[in-house]
């Protein structure tokens, strides 16, 4: 009986040692994924001034997943109410032009290009409808629980804290 537990016990110890090790591999889209809160949205003109498109206080949602999704929701956080208080949301051509312009919103994939330190997001549906089947590519940066996303052709950088 010794024998044969001490031969079933070597069998392990050798199929283990050839059995190759498997480690977690942290690809850089992992640390994409989870929810990111808008800090700052501010843009630089090509003559050095710098504008804040979402307001000064901007409010804000990012979200990756580890299927590549992602979601984007932007707000300047002053929007005037609409006057009339209905279901159907109607208002004035005033009211939804600044509505328009204070909110944006888009949803796709993701993809990661470690090399080049950027993300793109592969938009199917967006607010704005000229980004819809577009690619917005964003230049990254990560600091601490923060991530840095620079639009280069706008002048544009996102700040936004992960959410715990």
């Amino acid at each position: 009986m010794k024998r044969l537990f001490l031969f079933l016990t070597l069998g392990l110890l050798v199929a283990s040692a050839q059995e190759p090790k498997k480690f977690a591999v942290r690809k850089p889209s992992d640390e994409f994924v989870g929810a990111w809160k808008l800090l700052s949205c501010a843009r630089r003109t090509s003559t050095g001034e710098i504008t804040y498109p979402m307001g000064e206080h901007p409010m804000g949602r990012l979200t990756y997943d580890a299927m590549g999704r992602m979601s984007a929701q932007l707000m300047r956080p002053d929007r005037a109410k609409f006057k009339a208080d209905d279901a159907a949301r109607s208002g004035s051509a005033e009211e939804k032009i600044a509505a328009y312009d204070g909110y944006t919103a888009y949803y796709g994939t993701y993809t990661v290009n470690e090399g080049a330190h950027t993300v793109t997001h592969h938009v199917e549906a967006s607010l704005y409808p000229n980004w819809v089947g577009s690619d917005q590519v964003r230049k990254y940066e990560f600091s601490g629980d923060r991530l840095i996303l620079r639009v280069v052709n706008t002048g544009a950088e996102l700040v936004w804290e992960r959410v715990r």
